[in-house]
């Protein structure tokens, strides 16, 4: 549960984040960007704690104070599980200079305290904390309400944010508090139950109860019923009546409805410990007793993201300023206040601070988990079989706890045999899920069923993303004969893009969990069609976020522009409800006037939904094959026709194509938004057949498009080049080295953006020298070398079935002998960068699953031959034409 609240880096940067957000919030930036001295005061506050009041602890404190002599109000800070006092103390200056009295403290069992650590009992941690509220009555800096009673608020993250939860039920003294990501009911967060059930019959979350014992140096700083409960249960692996209650016991679910102190809770997007419903549980049982509360979703967690430093303290400090300072601004302007609700979401990357780029969307209410609009989404698939292994390994991954997403790329790992899967078809719009997601699924075969529930996004190249690697756990009982239940997924906010397929996954094993030892076969089937999705429409971005870049675009392709704006604005519209192939290449041959033979007797095909990418060296002929598709050269020999219709300059065909052509071309003194404008203006069509809202959403260019096109970087001069290509919505797009001096994060931006726009059946064809992009980006290849199509066909018939895997680990003698040890593999050796494994049809996944399940860690996973290899091979073979037909999926 070691979480930090802040990184303090960007302190003053977060302040002024305050600024803009709350009304008179200036005062509190100018404060920090001058610093004033503080009064710090170390201190060992004795207390008094335990069910019978005999247990005399001495806490380890800090006190800040303001300079000034008034009274001041106060504020309590908490540490997070296996910190001390010291980890909070650059939040504790900031709180100080913003005219807080602070107090910090290490809790009983840490640091320099003594004691031993009980979970927030109240027995304990929270009869500490009713101590410390009165010893801040007591100081002549502290603001008073009454004698004996400060004006006083709780911040906390974690094993401090539940503190605050449970503190505030007990002592009425408290008057604000922000608790963040923690926890409801601590016996429901470790032994979650999807289908409902109570903790008894819950699956044991083992890792994070593990790290938990971990951080507190084993059992030794725990009071001793607390360490001989963890012993049992994780030998058990199952919660016990006596682990249930002790658990409970320490849960602000056990007082929640007590709590009148105004509360601002912020959970992690990012947090298989504690998920987003444990705060929503928090949120409905304080608004039941009538208590005000607002909810934050925002990009951090227990297992990583973006944790978005300045924005949580900027919202703690208008907490805080609302709630114990007298006369704040917002009590005269409700407007100026926190949204009822606000969510953290991804808006593309910086690359500039190499950091994600976040837009915060909010609503005047939080709706629960349920949202207020559902979607239901079709899925398909037949009834399943699928098994518990012996031992429960190999076991399937969702995450690693507290390093969030497997590797890199966030690669979720399902065992074969072990996994049901249901599918929609292509989404024909996107779907926005903002909540928890249920699915009514029937299971049989077992009296004692366990499986693990997810749902992926699949793109149209098959690539599967597992929203923020969060898996929800149930375990059925009485299942033998078979039982209906209704699932309830993991709460995400999270965008399915139109074109992507959603795909419910049901595992019987899962890493971060314990499963049953004893092999079972179970049978997993839809009980209902439909995953109904919840969404909330009220919710609208208030802040995209996109950074200010600098970098001169140059100004390049007038000519070309020009010539396809002359097709559309002779031609508007005369084809845009005829059929056809949107690209077909018979025989092109192309000679220039030097005697360079640039194509020769070319053919290819290109349909509808494809993203085509055409490869070659220089010189291969690809930009001149581009130029006769768009009607910019005459061939020699051979036809080119869209959609049907012959294409030569100024044909009507053009009018349903857009592309982009040796570098974007803009005024540089203008915005994105007036560049775009005026080369719409240009082929005389009407205003509304650009389509730039939803251009601009496709190409996710965000606030950046009314700014100056001269301080654009290239990345986004690029994208805006694929927007201006875009307008209109042509059905036929083509790009000519899109990702030229891209840095990666912006090529990953590029991806998106082709994939978005080819999900609604648009065609899109590319050349690229970027070879591992076109792999990841396109459905389809056309490898050209000296004029002529070598090969063609998608991407996996190009680099071909059964390729080797090479497996990067730093163990390789040891992974060598566990893979040769799994049934199936043909060969396993070792490689300079790890093992090079002959899988023959074994799963990557079961590879990487044997070497994590035998402790040897997996730095990387891929295939031994890549796009480029296959690239290569075929160029360094004699140039001759393909053999048989041209056109079939090229």
């Amino acid at each position: 549960m070691r979480l930090r609240r802040w990184g303090w880096k960007r302190a003053v940067a977060g302040l002024a984040a305050a600024a803009v957000v709350i009304a008179g919030a200036v005062v509190i930036a100018v404060a920090v960007s001058r610093p004033a001295p503080l009064t710090v005061r170390n201190l060992r506050i004795p207390v008094v704690d335990g069910p019978h009041d005999n247990q005399h602890v001495l806490l380890d404190a800090t006190f800040f104070t303001p300079p000034g002599n008034g009274r001041v109000p106060a504020i309590l800070l908490a540490h997070g599980f296996g910190e001390t006092k010291d980890a909070v103390r650059p939040e504790a200056e900031q709180l100080a200079r913003a005219g807080f009295a602070v107090l910090t403290w290490s809790a009983r069992g840490f640091g320099h305290s003594t004691g031993q650590v009980a979970l927030d009992s109240p027995d304990y941690e929270v009869k500490d904390v009713e101590q410390l509220v009165s010893w801040l009555a007591r100081q002549p800096q502290v603001l008073l309400d009454r004698p004996g009673d400060p004006r006083v608020g709780i911040a906390g993250a974690s094993y401090g944010g539940a503190v605050a939860l449970l503190a505030a039920a007990y002592d009425h003294r408290i008057d604000a508090i922000v608790p963040q990501s923690t926890w409801n009911n601590l016996a429901t967060a470790l032994f979650p139950n999807a289908a409902g059930g109570v903790p008894a019959d819950g699956v044991f979350k083992k890792q994070w109860a593990g790290l938990l014992f971990t951080q507190a140096a084993g059992c030794v700083r725990f009071l001793a019923p607390i360490c001989a409960m963890y012993q049992q249960i994780a030998t058990l692996g199952r919660a016990t009546p006596q682990a249930v209650s002790l658990l409970l016991r320490s849960s602000p679910a056990s007082v929640a409805g007590r709590i009148d102190a105004p509360t601002l809770l912020i959970q992690g997007e990012h947090d298989s410990l504690f998920g987003l419903d444990q705060a929503n549980a928090n949120y409905q049982a304080i608004r039941r007793g009538g208590t005000p509360a607002d909810m934050v979703w925002y990009n951090g967690g227990h297992d990583g993201g973006d944790q978005e430093s300045s924005r949580v303290i900027a919202l703690t400090l208008q907490w805080f300023e609302r709630w114990l300072k007298p006369g704040y601004p917002a009590a005269v302007h409700p407007a100026a206040r926190q949204p009822g609700f606000a969510v953290s979401r991804d808006r593309g990357f910086d690359a500039s601070s190499e950091e994600e780029v976040l837009g915060i969307a909010t609503a005047a209410r939080y709706p629960g988990l349920g949202g207020t609009t559902h979607t239901t989404v079709r899925l398909a698939g037949p009834p399943q079989t699928i098994v518990n292994p012996p031992g429960g390994a190999p076991t399937s991954m969702s995450v690693l706890p507290g390093l969030g997403s497997f590797g890199s790329g966030g690669v979720a790992v399902d065992m074969p045999g072990q996994t049901a899967a249901f599918t929609s078809a292509p989404l024909k719009a996107p779907v926005q899920m903002t909540g928890a997601a249920t699915v009514a699924i029937r299971v049989s075969g077992s009296p004692d069923i366990t499986l693990f529930a997810k749902v992926y996004d699949v793109d149209q190249a098959g690539n599967e993303t597992l929203p923020d690697q969060l898996a929800a756990p149930l375990r059925v009982v009485g299942a033998q004969a078979g039982r209906v239940v209704r699932i309830q997924l993991p709460a995400v906010d999270y965008r399915f893009a139109a074109g992507h397929q959603l795909r419910l996954v049901l595992t019987a094993t899962d890493f971060a969990y314990a499963t049953s030892p004893a092999p079972a076969t179970y049978q997993v089937a839809l009980a209902a069609a439909g995953l109904s999705v919840p969404a909330d429409p009220a919710l609208r971005i208030v802040d995209s976020g996109v950074p200010w870049w600098a970098w001169a675009a140059p100004v390049a392709a007038l000519l070309a522009a020009a010539v396809i704006l002359i097709g559309r604005r002779r031609f508007p519209d005369t084809l845009a409800g005829e059929a056809g192939v949107p690209l077909e290449i018979t025989g092109l041959t192309k000679r220039y006037r030097d005697g360079q033979l640039a194509v020769d007797d070319l053919s290819l095909r290109v349909d509808s939904g494809q993203i085509l990418g055409l490869l070659g060296p220089n010189g291969a002929g690809k930009t001149s094959t581009l130029r006769a598709a768009m009607g910019l050269i005459r061939p020699d020999a051979g036809t080119v026709t869209i959609f049907g219709r012959p294409v030569h300059p100024g044909a009507a065909a053009l009018s349903r194509l857009g592309s982009f052509v040796e570098g974007p071309g803009f005024l540089p003194h203008l915005s994105g938004r007036a560049n775009l404008e005026l080369y719409w203006r240009a082929s005389g069509r009407p205003a509304a057949g650009a389509h730039l809202a939803e251009v601009l959403e496709v190409a996710g260019l965000g606030a950046a498009i009314d700014r100056r096109v001269g301080a654009y970087s290239r990345g986004m001069g690029q994208r805006l080049a694929i927007a201006q290509a875009m307008l209109g919505l042509p059905d036929l797009l083509v790009l000519d080295e899109p990702m030229n001096g891209l840095d990666p994060p912006q090529i990953r931006q590029m991806r998106e953006v082709l994939l978005r726009y080819a999900a609604g059946g648009r065609t899109v064809i590319l050349s690229s020298h970027m070879l591992a992009e076109v792999e990841q980006t396109c459905t389809h290849v056309v490898v050209m070398h000296l004029g002529r199509r070598v090969a063609a066909g998608t991407v996996g018939e190009i680099i071909g079935d059964g390729a080797a895997l090479v497996v990067g680990t730093a163990e390789a003698g040891r992974a060598v002998t566990v893979l040769r040890g799994l049934g199936g593999i043909e060969s396993a050796e070792p490689h300079p960068d790890g093992v090079i494994v002959q899988p023959n049809g074994v799963a990557a996944s079961a590879v990487v699953a044997a070497l994590v399940g035998a402790g040897i860690p997996v730095d990387r996973v891929a295939p031994s031959r890549r796009l480029e290899d296959a690239f290569l091979a075929l160029i360094a073979e004699p140039s001759r034409p393909e053999p048989g037909p041209s056109g079939e999926g090229s």
